[in-house]
């Protein structure tokens, strides 16, 4: 099983991203798809987690995820409130939405992808702010477990409504300008 845990803040989308990588997740052939958002005080801004389980088999556990094989972060800024890492399985991926460089970032023996999400989700034409889209194409690049062009379909039909072509162009460039370290 494929642990995913998303770290953001109310509004940003974390849950969105999450159902948009489980629905291609699905398509791509995992039989077990199971998300478990968890929110705390629901207010936008609030720090939010959801749980995403991929398996080949079908999933009866949907508690929070508590050892994530991967950690998916929509605000580098929220690393100062939540240890996003905290149960992360020795050799873990976190997928980081940073300006920084990667070595402002310490995660232990974790491997970190990272890009300027942000900036670049308002490059391809999406409100400051809304990374969702962008952060997919972060995992996407450094977590080769579902094909980018299902997640990109799957991108485009979320959002049809809502600049679809924009928020796919966001995962687009993410994809592209992400920077992975560790083994």
């Amino acid at each position: 099983m494929i642990q995913i845990r998303w770290h953001g803040r109310g509004g940003q989308g974390a849950i969105t991203a999450a159902k948009i990588f489980a629905t291609a997740a699905f398509k791509s052939g995992y039989a077990g798809v199971v998300m478990a958002p968890t929110f705390g005080t629901e207010r936008r801004g609030a720090p939010v987690f959801t749980s995403l389980k991929l398996s080949e088999e079908k999933i009866y556990d949907i508690s929070p995820i508590e050892t994530p094989d991967v950690v998916v972060v929509l605000d580098h800024l929220i690393l100062t409130e939540v240890d996003v890492a905290a149960g992360l399985k020795p050799g873990g991926l976190v997928v980081l939405n940073t300006p920084k460089p990667l070595s402002a970032h310490d995660f232990g023996g974790a491997r970190l992808a990272a890009a300027d999400v942000t900036a670049l989700s308002v490059e391809a034409g999406l409100p400051q702010g809304r990374v969702n889209s962008g952060i997919i194409g972060v995992l996407c690049r450094a977590f080769d477990a579902v094909p980018f062009d299902l997640v990109l379909a799957e991108i485009e039909a979320e959002f049809k409504t809502k600049k679809p072509q924009a928020n796919v162009q966001a995962a687009k460039l993410a994809y592209e300008k992400t920077i992975v370290r560790g083994a």
